[in-house]
């Protein structure tokens, strides 16, 4: 008899646990955007980061730029947006492509965000292309960036951008969205001569091609 209470105590117990731990999840997956009719100055970060998938991040970045001012604001269809998410219009009437990477904080955004963004330009009839990230970049993202020409925008920046917001400074996130990226330049020498930039070979490659050709 003792032995049947023990176990009923464990199960118990142990229900009790799946019980607690689900109730932990439902409490740190915040799902935002499920309502109409949500206050977008309550948004956090935090709220960011505990989004389900990118998807959520794309609308706020939608309804954000809606409520900073910007006109011509849309948000591209999930699938087929050629590497676009969000589009809007400048003050200058420029029309900005945007490519939103929700990623861990410990996942850097890779070379790939700048050349799909950068490719949908034409497409879009953009003449500006930004990629807003819930992380850092890598080195090669942010040298491809530079040379394009597309602005780059961490998360450290996106952070300003958000407090800017929520604390009624418009003005102040709009400077940040606005700002110039960093350009990487050539110097004059670079630019006027003839001579290519050296290509990093694949020897190995080389070395195959060239033993399947002297055959």
């Amino acid at each position: 008899m003792d032995y049947i209470i023990f176990l009923l105590i464990i199960a118990a117990v142990f229900v009790l646990s799946i019980l607690i731990l689900i109730l932990s999840r439902k409490q740190k997956t915040i799902v935002v955007f499920d309502k109409e009719d949500y206050d977008l100055r309550e948004i956090t970060l935090g709220d960011i980061d505990r989004m389900g998938d990118g998807s959520g991040f794309e609308m706020y970045l939608y309804r954000l730029l809606i409520e900073l001012g910007y006109s011509g604001v849309y948000k591209t269809v999930g699938s087929r947006d050629f590497g676009a998410d969000v589009v809007f219009t400048d003050p200058d009437g420029v029309r900005n492509v945007i490519q939103a990477k929700r990623y861990a904080v410990e996942n850097p955004v890779g070379i790939s965000a700048v050349q799909e963004v950068f490719s949908c330009m034409r497409y879009y009839k953009a003449k500006k292309a930004v990629v807003i990230a819930t992380t850092r970049f890598t080195d090669s993202c942010e040298m491809l960036a530079g040379i394009n020409y597309v602005k780059l925008i961490d998360r450290t920046d996106l952070s300003n951008i958000i407090e800017a917001f929520r604390a009624g400074d418009t003005l102040e996130a709009r400077k940040i969205i606005e700002a110039e990226p960093r350009r990487l330049l050539e110097s004059w020498s670079e630019t006027n001569s003839t001579t290519l930039h050296e290509v990093r070979k694949d020897y190995k490659a080389e070395k195959y091609v060239k033993k399947v050709m002297s055959k």
